[in-house]
Protein backbone atom coordinates (compact mmCIF):
# COMPACT_ATOMS: atom_id res chain seq x y z
CA UNK A 1 0.00 0.00 0.00
CA UNK A 2 0.99 3.63 -0.31
CA UNK A 3 3.21 5.24 2.25
CA UNK A 4 0.58 7.75 3.34
CA UNK A 5 -1.68 4.97 4.55
CA UNK A 6 -2.44 4.76 8.27
CA UNK A 7 -2.48 0.96 7.87
CA UNK A 8 0.21 -0.77 5.80
CA UNK A 9 0.09 -4.40 4.67
CA UNK A 10 2.80 -6.50 3.04
CA UNK A 11 2.11 -8.21 -0.28
CA UNK A 12 1.57 -11.52 1.53
CA UNK A 13 -0.93 -10.00 3.94
CA UNK A 14 -2.82 -8.38 1.06
CA UNK A 15 -3.11 -11.77 -0.66
CA UNK A 16 -4.57 -13.36 2.46
CA UNK A 17 -6.98 -10.51 3.12
CA UNK A 18 -8.25 -10.45 -0.45
CA UNK A 19 -8.98 -14.18 -0.29
CA UNK A 20 -10.97 -14.00 2.93
CA UNK A 21 -14.10 -12.40 4.28
CA UNK A 22 -12.02 -10.47 6.78
CA UNK A 23 -11.33 -8.01 3.94
CA UNK A 24 -14.71 -6.36 4.56
CA UNK A 25 -13.77 -5.70 8.18
CA UNK A 26 -10.33 -4.44 7.15
CA UNK A 27 -11.91 -1.93 4.76
CA UNK A 28 -14.03 -0.56 7.59
CA UNK A 29 -11.06 -0.32 9.97
CA UNK A 30 -8.90 1.22 7.26
CA UNK A 31 -11.49 3.90 6.48
CA UNK A 32 -11.82 4.82 10.14
CA UNK A 33 -8.04 5.04 10.53
CA UNK A 34 -7.77 7.14 7.39
CA UNK A 35 -10.42 9.56 8.61
CA UNK A 36 -8.69 9.93 11.97
CA UNK A 37 -5.32 10.45 10.33
CA UNK A 38 -6.25 13.39 8.10
CA UNK A 39 -6.44 17.00 9.20
CA UNK A 40 -9.02 19.74 8.92
CA UNK A 41 -8.32 23.24 7.61
CA UNK A 42 -9.88 26.17 9.45
CA UNK A 43 -10.31 29.33 7.40
CA UNK A 44 -9.41 32.50 9.27
CA UNK A 45 -9.77 36.23 8.64
CA UNK A 46 -6.87 38.60 7.87
CA UNK A 47 -7.23 40.01 11.38
CA UNK A 48 -6.97 36.56 12.94
CA UNK A 49 -3.96 35.81 10.78
CA UNK A 50 -2.15 38.96 11.92
CA UNK A 51 -2.67 38.03 15.56
CA UNK A 52 -1.40 34.50 14.95
CA UNK A 53 1.74 35.50 13.06
CA UNK A 54 2.56 38.24 15.59
CA UNK A 55 2.81 35.58 18.31
CA UNK A 56 4.72 33.17 16.06
CA UNK A 57 7.22 35.76 14.78
CA UNK A 58 8.06 36.77 18.34
CA UNK A 59 10.15 33.58 18.54
CA UNK A 60 13.27 32.68 16.49
CA UNK A 61 12.37 30.93 13.24
CA UNK A 62 14.26 29.30 10.39
CA UNK A 63 13.17 30.48 6.95
CA UNK A 64 13.81 29.78 3.28
CA UNK A 65 12.11 30.31 -0.07
CA UNK A 66 11.14 27.67 -2.64
CA UNK A 67 10.34 27.91 -6.32
CA UNK A 68 7.32 25.71 -7.02
CA UNK A 69 6.09 25.82 -10.61
CA UNK A 70 6.90 29.50 -11.05
CA UNK A 71 5.57 30.60 -7.68
CA UNK A 72 7.59 31.68 -4.66
CA UNK A 73 6.56 30.06 -1.39
CA UNK A 74 8.29 31.21 1.78
CA UNK A 75 8.66 28.70 4.58
CA UNK A 76 9.00 29.53 8.28
CA UNK A 77 9.57 26.88 10.95
CA UNK A 78 11.02 26.18 14.37
CA UNK A 79 11.72 22.58 13.35
CA UNK A 80 15.26 21.95 12.09
CA UNK A 81 14.33 18.64 10.44
CA UNK A 82 11.48 20.27 8.50
CA UNK A 83 13.84 23.07 7.45
CA UNK A 84 16.34 20.54 6.12
CA UNK A 85 13.74 18.43 4.34
CA UNK A 86 12.11 21.47 2.75
CA UNK A 87 15.47 22.40 1.23
CA UNK A 88 15.84 18.85 -0.08
CA UNK A 89 12.31 18.76 -1.50
CA UNK A 90 12.07 22.00 -3.43
CA UNK A 91 14.19 24.12 -5.73
CA UNK A 92 15.44 27.34 -4.09
CA UNK A 93 14.06 30.75 -5.02
CA UNK A 94 16.08 33.96 -5.04
CA UNK A 95 15.69 35.93 -1.82
CA UNK A 96 14.93 39.06 -3.86
CA UNK A 97 11.67 37.53 -5.17
CA UNK A 98 8.54 38.51 -3.28
CA UNK A 99 6.59 35.46 -2.03
CA UNK A 100 3.23 34.51 -3.52
CA UNK A 101 2.38 32.58 -0.36
CA UNK A 102 3.67 31.56 3.05
CA UNK A 103 3.75 28.27 4.94
CA UNK A 104 4.44 28.52 8.66
CA UNK A 105 5.02 25.22 10.48
CA UNK A 106 5.63 25.49 14.22
CA UNK A 107 5.37 23.30 17.29
CA UNK A 108 2.18 23.20 19.34
CA UNK A 109 0.37 21.15 21.93
CA UNK A 110 -2.42 20.25 19.51
CA UNK A 111 -2.51 19.96 15.74
CA UNK A 112 -4.17 22.85 13.94
CA UNK A 113 -4.13 24.00 10.30
CA UNK A 114 -5.17 27.61 9.65
CA UNK A 115 -5.56 29.24 6.24
CA UNK A 116 -6.03 32.90 5.34
CA UNK A 117 -7.04 33.12 1.71
CA UNK A 118 -6.26 36.71 0.70
CA UNK A 119 -2.59 36.61 1.75
CA UNK A 120 -2.17 32.92 0.86
CA UNK A 121 -0.86 32.15 4.35
CA UNK A 122 -1.05 28.70 5.93
CA UNK A 123 -0.22 28.21 9.60
CA UNK A 124 0.51 24.64 10.69
CA UNK A 125 0.71 23.97 14.42
CA UNK A 126 1.71 20.78 16.19
CA UNK A 127 2.10 18.62 13.06
CA UNK A 128 4.59 15.76 13.43
CA UNK A 129 4.48 14.66 9.78
CA UNK A 130 6.60 16.47 7.19
CA UNK A 131 4.62 14.81 4.39
CA UNK A 132 1.63 16.96 5.28
CA UNK A 133 3.75 20.10 5.50
CA UNK A 134 5.13 19.76 1.98
CA UNK A 135 1.74 18.64 0.61
CA UNK A 136 0.08 21.70 2.13
CA UNK A 137 2.70 23.84 0.39
CA UNK A 138 1.78 22.22 -2.93
CA UNK A 139 -1.92 22.71 -2.15
CA UNK A 140 -1.19 26.39 -1.56
CA UNK A 141 0.35 26.69 -5.04
CA UNK A 142 -2.69 24.89 -6.46
CA UNK A 143 -4.92 27.46 -4.72
CA UNK A 144 -2.95 30.30 -6.26
CA UNK A 145 -3.20 28.82 -9.76
CA UNK A 146 -6.93 28.13 -9.43
CA UNK A 147 -7.57 31.77 -8.59
CA UNK A 148 -6.25 32.71 -12.03
CA UNK A 149 -7.27 29.60 -13.98
CA UNK A 150 -9.41 31.56 -16.46
CA UNK A 151 -6.31 33.51 -17.53
CA UNK A 152 -3.54 30.92 -17.81
CA UNK A 153 -5.33 27.52 -17.59
CA UNK A 154 -2.83 25.97 -15.19
CA UNK A 155 -3.90 23.43 -12.60
CA UNK A 156 -2.56 20.68 -10.36
CA UNK A 157 -3.12 16.95 -9.91
CA UNK A 158 -2.41 14.96 -6.78
CA UNK A 159 -0.97 11.89 -8.44
CA UNK A 160 2.14 10.37 -9.97
CA UNK A 161 3.46 10.64 -13.52
CA UNK A 162 5.88 8.53 -15.54
CA UNK A 163 7.33 9.70 -18.86
CA UNK A 164 8.20 7.61 -21.93
CA UNK A 165 10.16 9.65 -24.45
CA UNK A 166 8.30 12.92 -23.94
CA UNK A 167 4.85 11.35 -23.56
CA UNK A 168 3.51 9.83 -20.41
CA UNK A 169 0.77 8.56 -18.17
CA UNK A 170 -0.76 10.20 -15.11
CA UNK A 171 -1.71 7.88 -12.27
CA UNK A 172 -4.45 9.15 -9.96
CA UNK A 173 -6.12 7.40 -7.07
CA UNK A 174 -7.32 7.61 -3.47
CA UNK A 175 -4.85 7.03 -0.66
CA UNK A 176 -4.14 3.34 -0.33
CA UNK A 177 -4.88 2.45 -3.94
CA UNK A 178 -1.24 1.79 -4.81
CA UNK A 179 0.08 4.86 -6.66
CA UNK A 180 3.53 4.71 -5.10
CA UNK A 181 3.91 0.96 -5.54
CA UNK A 182 2.91 0.98 -9.21
CA UNK A 183 4.86 4.13 -10.02
CA UNK A 184 8.12 2.66 -8.75
CA UNK A 185 7.36 -0.62 -10.47
CA UNK A 186 6.78 1.18 -13.77
CA UNK A 187 10.03 3.11 -13.34
CA UNK A 188 11.97 -0.17 -13.56
CA UNK A 189 11.28 -0.08 -17.30
CA UNK A 190 14.45 1.02 -19.11
CA UNK A 191 12.42 3.45 -21.23
CA UNK A 192 10.64 5.08 -18.29
CA UNK A 193 11.63 8.40 -16.76
CA UNK A 194 10.69 9.89 -13.39
CA UNK A 195 8.67 13.11 -13.27
CA UNK A 196 6.84 12.81 -9.93
CA UNK A 197 5.43 10.24 -7.53
CA UNK A 198 3.11 12.59 -5.66
CA UNK A 199 1.96 15.80 -7.34
CA UNK A 200 2.25 17.51 -10.72
CA UNK A 201 1.09 20.66 -12.46
CA UNK A 202 -0.74 20.85 -15.76
CA UNK A 203 -1.11 23.49 -18.46
CA UNK A 204 -3.99 23.04 -20.88
CA UNK A 205 -3.36 24.27 -24.42
CA UNK A 206 -3.08 22.45 -27.73
CA UNK A 207 -2.10 19.48 -25.62
CA UNK A 208 -1.94 18.65 -21.91
CA UNK A 209 1.52 19.69 -20.74
CA UNK A 210 2.80 18.32 -17.43
CA UNK A 211 5.41 19.85 -15.11
CA UNK A 212 7.15 18.44 -12.06
CA UNK A 213 6.45 19.93 -8.64
CA UNK A 214 9.47 18.88 -6.57
CA UNK A 215 13.16 18.37 -7.22
CA UNK A 216 13.33 15.18 -5.15
CA UNK A 217 11.02 12.51 -3.79
CA UNK A 218 9.74 11.95 -0.26
CA UNK A 219 9.55 8.16 -0.12
CA UNK A 220 8.95 5.37 2.34
CA UNK A 221 11.88 3.19 3.28
CA UNK A 222 10.37 -0.15 2.29
CA UNK A 223 9.59 0.12 -1.42
CA UNK A 224 11.96 -2.81 -1.99
CA UNK A 225 9.37 -5.11 -0.39
CA UNK A 226 7.47 -5.08 -3.68
CA UNK A 227 10.39 -4.31 -6.01
CA UNK A 228 13.61 -5.93 -4.81
CA UNK A 229 15.56 -4.04 -7.49
CA UNK A 230 15.58 -0.97 -5.24
CA UNK A 231 17.11 -2.68 -2.22
CA UNK A 232 20.77 -2.22 -3.17
CA UNK A 233 20.23 1.41 -4.20
CA UNK A 234 18.38 2.38 -1.04
CA UNK A 235 20.93 0.60 1.15
CA UNK A 236 23.72 2.74 -0.29
CA UNK A 237 21.72 5.96 -0.41
CA UNK A 238 22.72 8.64 2.13
CA UNK A 239 19.20 9.18 3.47
CA UNK A 240 18.01 10.33 6.86
CA UNK A 241 14.62 8.87 7.75
CA UNK A 242 12.07 10.83 9.78
CA UNK A 243 9.73 9.59 12.50
CA UNK A 244 7.38 8.20 9.84
CA UNK A 245 10.05 6.01 8.26
CA UNK A 246 10.31 8.25 5.21
CA UNK A 247 13.10 10.31 3.69
CA UNK A 248 13.70 12.81 0.92
CA UNK A 249 15.76 10.93 -1.65
CA UNK A 250 17.83 12.37 -4.48
CA UNK A 251 15.98 11.06 -7.54
CA UNK A 252 19.07 11.50 -9.73
CA UNK A 253 20.87 9.08 -7.46
CA UNK A 254 17.90 6.72 -7.45
CA UNK A 255 17.21 6.58 -11.20
CA UNK A 256 20.14 8.31 -12.90
CA UNK A 257 20.20 11.87 -14.18
CA UNK A 258 19.17 10.88 -17.71
CA UNK A 259 15.91 9.41 -16.39
CA UNK A 260 14.66 12.58 -14.67
CA UNK A 261 12.18 14.75 -16.55
CA UNK A 262 10.79 18.18 -15.70
CA UNK A 263 8.13 18.31 -18.43
CA UNK A 264 6.11 15.87 -20.53
CA UNK A 265 2.94 15.55 -22.60
CA UNK A 266 0.14 13.62 -20.89
CA UNK A 267 -1.31 11.02 -23.26
CA UNK A 268 -3.22 8.72 -20.90
CA UNK A 269 -4.83 8.79 -17.46
CA UNK A 270 -5.09 5.81 -15.14
CA UNK A 271 -7.42 6.02 -12.17
CA UNK A 272 -6.77 3.55 -9.40
CA UNK A 273 -9.31 1.98 -7.11
CA UNK A 274 -9.26 -0.95 -4.72
CA UNK A 275 -12.67 -2.63 -4.62
CA UNK A 276 -12.93 -6.45 -4.45
CA UNK A 277 -15.63 -7.88 -6.68
CA UNK A 278 -15.16 -5.35 -9.48
CA UNK A 279 -13.20 -5.90 -12.73
CA UNK A 280 -9.43 -5.44 -12.37
CA UNK A 281 -9.07 -3.29 -15.47
CA UNK A 282 -11.12 -1.49 -18.11
CA UNK A 283 -11.17 1.57 -20.32
CA UNK A 284 -13.89 4.04 -19.35
CA UNK A 285 -15.57 7.10 -20.77
CA UNK A 286 -14.58 10.53 -19.42
CA UNK A 287 -17.93 10.99 -17.67
CA UNK A 288 -17.55 7.84 -15.58
CA UNK A 289 -13.99 8.77 -14.66
CA UNK A 290 -15.05 12.27 -13.64
CA UNK A 291 -17.88 10.90 -11.49
CA UNK A 292 -15.38 8.66 -9.68
CA UNK A 293 -13.02 11.58 -9.07
CA UNK A 294 -15.80 13.79 -7.75
CA UNK A 295 -17.06 11.04 -5.47
CA UNK A 296 -13.53 10.63 -4.10
CA UNK A 297 -12.84 14.35 -3.66
CA UNK A 298 -10.61 14.39 -6.77
CA UNK A 299 -8.35 11.86 -5.02
CA UNK A 300 -6.68 14.75 -3.21
CA UNK A 301 -6.77 14.91 0.60
CA UNK A 302 -4.81 18.17 0.50
CA UNK A 303 -7.27 20.88 -0.55
CA UNK A 304 -7.26 24.08 1.45
CA UNK A 305 -10.67 25.27 0.24
CA UNK A 306 -13.53 23.00 -0.82
CA UNK A 307 -16.37 25.40 -1.50
CA UNK A 308 -18.75 25.16 -4.46
CA UNK A 309 -16.71 27.50 -6.64
CA UNK A 310 -13.50 25.51 -6.14
CA UNK A 311 -15.25 22.20 -6.80
CA UNK A 312 -16.64 23.58 -10.06
CA UNK A 313 -13.18 24.75 -11.18
CA UNK A 314 -11.66 21.35 -10.40
CA UNK A 315 -14.49 19.44 -12.08
CA UNK A 316 -14.25 21.58 -15.24
CA UNK A 317 -10.50 21.00 -15.40
CA UNK A 318 -10.73 17.22 -15.09
CA UNK A 319 -13.65 17.09 -17.54
CA UNK A 320 -11.51 18.80 -20.17
CA UNK A 321 -8.32 16.80 -19.80
CA UNK A 322 -10.10 13.45 -19.51
CA UNK A 323 -11.87 14.17 -22.80
CA UNK A 324 -8.49 14.57 -24.53
CA UNK A 325 -6.98 11.16 -23.84
CA UNK A 326 -7.77 7.49 -23.15
CA UNK A 327 -8.85 6.91 -19.53
CA UNK A 328 -8.58 3.61 -17.68
CA UNK A 329 -9.67 2.34 -14.29
CA UNK A 330 -7.21 -0.08 -12.72
CA UNK A 331 -8.58 -1.97 -9.73
CA UNK A 332 -5.51 -2.89 -7.67
CA UNK A 333 -6.96 -5.99 -6.04
CA UNK A 334 -4.39 -8.19 -7.78
CA UNK A 335 -0.76 -8.68 -6.85
CA UNK A 336 1.38 -5.59 -7.62
CA UNK A 337 3.17 -7.40 -10.49
CA UNK A 338 -0.15 -8.29 -12.11
CA UNK A 339 -1.42 -4.71 -11.84
CA UNK A 340 1.89 -3.50 -13.22
CA UNK A 341 1.52 -5.68 -16.32
CA UNK A 342 -1.82 -4.02 -17.05
CA UNK A 343 -0.27 -0.61 -16.61
CA UNK A 344 2.61 -1.51 -18.92
CA UNK A 345 0.14 -2.40 -21.68
CA UNK A 346 -1.18 1.17 -21.50
CA UNK A 347 2.28 2.68 -21.82
CA UNK A 348 2.87 0.73 -25.06
CA UNK A 349 0.07 2.75 -26.67
CA UNK A 350 1.46 6.17 -25.78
Amino acid sequence: MESDDPLVFTAGAQKYLLSSRIWILVKIIYKCAENRAMYEVRLITPEEKEKEVAKIYAKPLLERKAEIYGTCIKFFTDNEEYYRMWGESFRPMLESIRPHGRVIAVSGETQEILYEWSSKTVIIKGCDYYGWVKSIALALVAEFLEDFSSEHRRYSIHGSYVDFGGRGVGIIGPSGSGKTTLTYGLLLDKNASFLTDDWFFVKVGNGVSVYSAEKNSYIRGNIEEDWKEYKAILTKAPMKYDNKGRAVVDVKMLFGESKIKQTSEMRAAVILMREPGKPPFREVKPGEALAFLQKNDFCNPHQLVKDRSKREVRAAFFKEILSRMPVYILNTIEKPKESLKRLEEITKKL
